[in-house]
């Protein structure tokens, strides 16, 4: 007789920024299970002990996902996996299979096995992309973003992001033990991941480049505004949501927030620590219309309210506490390392 299949937390899009951070989180000091799933191997050194087992494959493959049930059962799913949104608009029949397809299909497989008794927590890490504001002037006009506003998305990837989400809530309402919930990132920064093409990457990249004492080429233009989030707290986020009883939700899509900041405002505070920084401006006009649909500032009184969304990084600790010691500290360390 086989042993029934191992209950675990999957994370899907695990070798991305998010998904290393949010792994390494789950397993550092050990937990529950954990199972990764990604097109590229894993990081060295990003999982902790309580990490099972990563599949290398495409999230699209239904043979990965019959052996990985053969295997396991998911408790709590975390869909990272992607197309992001710069690339998306480039390649916009995978990015639908991808950012649509394969996360339907994951959706319909949580549903198909989840039932009242042994619910599914699918947790969806989507997009400020899902707003879309008309034009430059009603940006700057526009309070903070709350999420029943501005729901019209001007690119691809927003309207698979919002896509999902509806999706999602959906197959909940249906029954059957699907716990569906989504959170909406703004622009995220890391210190210890290198920034991986997204449209809101100006601002780590920025940064990477002053600690390497490299010029840098801004594709947006020096008014580009949009809140940022130091991935510690978005992960944090993340988890809070992932784990908070669902009779406390009253979403099932949530806003995270972070200080609202100008491509001018960014470099003058980088500045202030590196005295050399060189940027030019070198217009992306199709990232930088992106950037223009985007909020410049998001409403997240709901997660503060329903499930204590409490970042530790405003617009100053952003950068002296977490993102310049970070990055100094690892071109520090790259210069020390034997050649």
């Amino acid at each position: 007789m086989s042993a029934a299949p191992m209950p675990v937390t999957l994370i899907t899009g695990a070798a991305g920024e998010i998904g290393q951070a949010l792994l390494h989180r789950l397993t550092a000091g050990g937990g529950d299970a954990v199972v990764t799933v990604d097109l590229r191997p894993l990081p060295a050194g990003g999982a902790g002990p309580s990490h099972l087992e990563h599949f290398q494959g495409d999230i699209l493959d239904p043979r990965l996902w019959e052996t990985f049930l053969g295997r396991y059962r998911p408790t709590v799913i975390f869909h990272l996996a992607a197309i992001l949104s710069t690339r998306a608009e480039s390649v916009p029949v995978l990015a639908h299979q991808v950012n649509a397809d394969g996360a339907a299909r994951l959706v319909a497989m949580a549903a198909d096995i989840a039932t009242p008794k042994d619910p599914i927590r699918f947790v969806f890490p989507s997009s400020i992309a899902v707003y879309g504001l008309p034009s430059p002037e009603a940006k700057g006009a526009a309070a903070p973003v709350g999420e029943n506003e501005c729901l019209d998305p001007a690119t691809l990837y927003g309207a698979q992001k919002l896509y999902v989400e509806r999706l999602g809530a959906t197959v909940e309402k249906l029954g059957g033990g699907l716990d569906f919930r989504a959170v909406r990132l703004p622009g995220l920064i890391a210190s210890d991941t290198l920034p991986q093409g997204g449209t809101s990457d100006w601002a780590p990249e920025l940064i990477h480049a002053a600690a390497r004492r490299e010029p840098y080429s801004c594709f947006v233009k020096p008014e580009a505004r949009l809140p940022f989030c130091a991935m510690p707290d978005a992960v944090g986020g993340i988890l809070r949501l992932a784990s908070r009883d669902k009779d406390s939700l009253t979403r099932t899509a949530y806003n995270l927030g972070g200080p609202s900041l100008s491509a001018a405002e960014i470099i003058a505070r980088v500045a202030r620590d590196f005295p050399d920084l060189e940027v030019r401006f070198r217009l992306d006009r199709a990232r930088d219309r992106i950037v223009a649909s985007w909020p410049g500032a998001v409403d997240d009184i709901a997660a503060r309210r329903d499930f204590g969304f409490a970042p530790e990084h405003d617009a100053e600790t952003l950068f002296s506490r977490y993102l310049i010691p970070g990055i100094r500290r690892r071109y520090q360390e790259e210069d020390q390392a034997p050649r």
